[in-house]
């Protein structure tokens, strides 16, 4: 009796290259997160243009995701919300006539009686009430007249438009003469501002006087020096902004 023979078995796996689209596919995952990292940061779009396309001939030109990536980038730029405002951003000759202002007091020998400090607005010359006025009163002292003298000196060398600012501590008034320290910063700001256009001949058309009361202290009322501080007549030299 023959022996049936068996059958070679054979094989019907098409070749072993089935785990390169695996491969693939993880590679353009793996990119596609690493552009959503870098379209959410601040870079440079031709730095990144270059390790793209280094990225994409590494992987024999793959499809365009990371094209369509920086298109998206390019349409919504990043904000820089650490930007903050500097004195590069005030115009330089608000910046000059400060720096003007600081050098006509250093050679005049007024740091002691008035300091100053400036914004947007304009430059802003501080003198404590110590010198201008006695307690509660509104008629400038002989050391007020001298600083005011000097002080008009300055205030002629610009055409700015003056203002002229009165300030109190939180020490309540009533007196004969002011009922409440509104009467009194505003009653101090007039007597400068009549100084200074009847006394020294600053022209009365670029004064005006404000009294702002208690209720813009520079430091809390809660020391006597403090109040000493806050007690005060500001002198402002109105900065007008071109081309406003």
């Amino acid at each position: 009796m023959a022996r049936r023979r068996k059958k070679k078995e054979t094989s019907s796996s098409s070749g072993g290259g089935g785990w390169i689209t695996t491969f693939s596919d993880l590679m353009s995952l793996l990119l596609t997160f690493f552009i959503l990292l870098y379209s959410m940061s601040s870079v440079s779009l031709e730095k990144f243009q270059e390790a793209s396309n280094s990225i994409q001939s590494a992987f024999n030109g793959g499809d365009s995701i990371i094209e369509e990536s920086i298109k998206d980038t390019e349409t919504e730029p990043s904000e820089d919300i650490t930007a903050a405002p500097s004195e590069d951003s005030l115009d330089p000759e608000l910046i000059k006539m400060y720096n003007e202002v600081v050098a006509f007091l250093e050679a005049n020998e007024m740091t002691a009686q008035a300091s100053v400090e400036y914004d947007q607005d304009g430059i802003y010359v501080n003198i404590q009430e110590s010198i201008l006025f006695g307690s509660g009163s509104a008629i400038i002292a002989e050391s007020g007249e001298s600083t005011l003298n000097g002080l008009s000196d300055l205030i002629q060398q610009f055409e700015n438009d003056v203002v002229v600012e009165g300030y109190t501590d939180d020490v309540p008034m009533n007196n004969s003469i002011f009922s409440s320290n509104w009467e009194l910063s505003t009653g101090r700001a007039l007597s400068v501002l009549r100084y200074l256009s009847e006394e020294r001949s600053v022209d009365p058309t670029r004064l005006s006087a404000k009294g702002y009361g208690e209720y813009h202290p520079i430091s809390p009322n809660d020391s006597e020096e403090n109040k000493e501080k806050n007690r005060r007549v500001n002198i402002v030299l109105v900065y007008d902004r071109q081309g406003e």
